[in-house]
């Protein structure tokens, strides 16, 4: 039974974060009113080319080869690049402003970082509509005929990596000011992390340069062929594929102290510990990514497996911080039972629950991740259809989920007004993951029978499994679950953005910060417990991936495929 007192704050309590947003000024709420509206549209576009890109593959939709890979160009780009990256401008800049109490520094350089990135926004969604598809890797081989296509191509990604230096340099120079005033020794948790946050941003901003730049000099016969794409590709990917993960701790961090009052009960150093030590594991263990080069020796792919085991330590790290501390403040009020205590968070606050369904998938698709990483899998995976069933549950479980979390709570404050119906978007993120569960079963099982990653039409003159279509059948049914979920949710927080008007009804929060005395009396296990059940999941799947992995009817392997 639980016993646990679960304060609920009055309406119109105004927490610290949300206080400090809407104090901000009225350029900086300009701003990032701007961002976070374009952030929504490119998700809105990625959302229907994906939907429509995964009827295309459940044989409900016919398309020429062209159209097909025009569309799923239009996802990747519209969704991996920029609906992830001008969020993640936006949270970094707002975050950074609500740290710093006066709003930003450095204020034209943050607004000629959103003009860089809409503009590269702009001529991408162009040149993916228009010209030769490249998909969202923007290899030049596929269009070495077509230069125009490469050099606007590039041109597009090196205008939002410029952006996003601009946009990091600002959020640098804004959580450095109350140090620069004086009014602080040292960075809070949440500063150094914003800190590390946005130097690891201008680190990806470098990379994606040094994959796209020879592109528009190619184009613009002042360079080579970039025949060296794919090499600069895997480690751009690398890091595009981290950092929003980074990105989605910081904010549970904030989140949670938000919607509990609850602190890191390990201190700010562990955590800035924690932060920091994304920039140490994520960059070496780059290497499983080139697991498909035919070049790469042998001893670098044993390295490459073992590093790879590393990639989620941080994750994991800040997870188990998170929970602990949570379980503890939730025990010290008298919570009872292993998983009791979870009762008494603010589960009616669609903030939570997006954030509690954004674990769920994480665990799901950090499982499976672990078995692609394996350096004897991943030539026989990289290609098939396993690849998005694995990736969805984090580009859409867990990293858009939380990022919508996060505008839940910071549009109100931002634009005066009120969340529209908490009460229906509460519900949304278990939807999501029902169809994610869909999707991934599906998409998983078919990549372990072979079905191949990016080829729309799987009859093969009637030779495919007879597996292949009631799988595919069976992803498009979960997309299009999901899809109508996250387009609720989407609804929702662009109803919240544009809304003037103050509710009297808000979303609850609780508060546990007075149990705090009684912190560490009781026993916080679910964390720890968690992250052990997930590396014992782990390598179940991965023995059962090598025993599935015989029975493949196609092996799919090559050299220079991004992933």
């Amino acid at each position: 039974m639980n016993t646990l007192s679960t304060s609920v704050a009055p309406a119109g309590t105004a927490s610290r974060l949300t206080a400090r947003i809407a104090a901000l000024p009225s350029a900086d709420k300009a701003l990032l009113t701007l961002l976070f509206g374009a952030a929504l549209l490119a998700l809105v576009l990625g959302l229907v080319g994906g939907f429509v890109t995964a009827l295309a593959r459940a044989g409900a939709l016919t398309f020429f080869p062209d159209d097909a890979y025009r569309i799923l160009t239009l996802h990747g780009v519209s969704v991996f690049f920029y609906w992830l990256y001008l969020i993640q401008a936006a949270l970094l800049l707002v975050l950074a402003a609500a740290e710093n109490r006066r709003g930003l520094a450095l204020r034209p350089l943050a607004w000629l970082g959103a003009a860089l990135m809409l503009a590269g926004f702009g001529v991408s969604e162009w040149i993916s509509a228009t010209g030769t598809p490249l998909l969202y890797d923007g290899s030049p081989e596929l269009a070495a005929d077509d230069p125009r296509s490469v050099g606007v191509f590039a041109l597009g990604y090196l205008l939002l990596s410029a952006g996003l230096v601009a946009s990091a340099i600002s959020g640098i120079a804004t959580v450095l000011q109350p140090r620069l005033r004086g009014e602080a020794d040292a960075f809070t948790s949440i500063g150094f992390a914003l800190f590390a946050w946005a130097g690891f941003l201008v680190v990806s901003a470098i990379a994606a340069t040094n994959a796209f730049l020879p592109g528009l000099l190619w184009a613009l016969g002042a360079g080579p062929f970039p025949a060296d794409h794919g090499t600069e590709w895997h480690i751009l990917f690398h890091n595009l594929h981290y950092l929003p993960l980074m990105a989605t701790v910081l904010v549970w961090y904030v989140l949670s102290e938000q919607l509990t009052g609850v602190k890191s009960i390990h201190g700010a150093r562990l955590s800035k510990i924690v932060f920091a030590a994304y920039l140490v594991f994520v960059p070496p263990t780059s290497l499983y990514h080139m697991f498909l080069e035919p070049t790469l020796s042998e001893s670098l792919r044993v390295v490459g497996s073992l590093l790879s085991l590393f990639v989620s330590v941080p994750t994991l790290a800040a997870f188990a911080i998170i929970v602990s501390s949570l379980e503890a403040s939730a025990r010290a009020r008298g919570a009872t039972g292993f998983f009791g205590w979870m009762r008494g968070l603010p589960w009616r606050n669609p903030a939570m629950a997006n954030m509690g369904w954004a674990v769920v998938n994480m665990m799901l698709g950090i499982t499976f991740a672990f078995v692609l990483i394996q350096e004897k899998l991943a030539p026989m995976l990289s290609d098939t259809f396993f690849v998005p069933g694995y990736f969805h549950f984090f580009a859409v479980g867990v990293l858009t989920q939380t990022f919508l979390a996060a505008l839940m709570v910071i549009l109100p404050s931002l634009g005066g007004g009120s969340l529209w119906r908490p009460d229906l978007l509460r519900r949304m993120p278990a939807v999501v993951t029902l169809g994610l569960l869909i999707f991934g079963v599906a998409g998983i099982t078919a990549g372990f029978m072979g079905v191949p990653r990016r080829v729309f039409d799987l009859s093969y003159g009637g030779m495919a499994p007879a597996a292949w279509p009631m799988l595919m059948a069976l992803v498009g049914v979960g997309a299009t679950i999901f899809a109508i979920a996250i387009s609720v949710s989407v609804y929702g927080v662009v109803r919240t953005l544009l809304s003037l008007r103050p509710s009297i009804e808000q979303a609850p929060v609780v508060d546990w910060r007075t149990g705090s005395r009684g912190v560490g009396k009781a026993p916080a296990w679910t964390g720890p417990l968690s992250v052990a059940a997930l590396v014992a999941a782990m390598y179940v799947f991965t023995i059962v991936a090598f025993q599935l992995i015989q029975s493949l009817p196609i092996i799919a392997i090559g050299g220079g495929h991004g992933h």
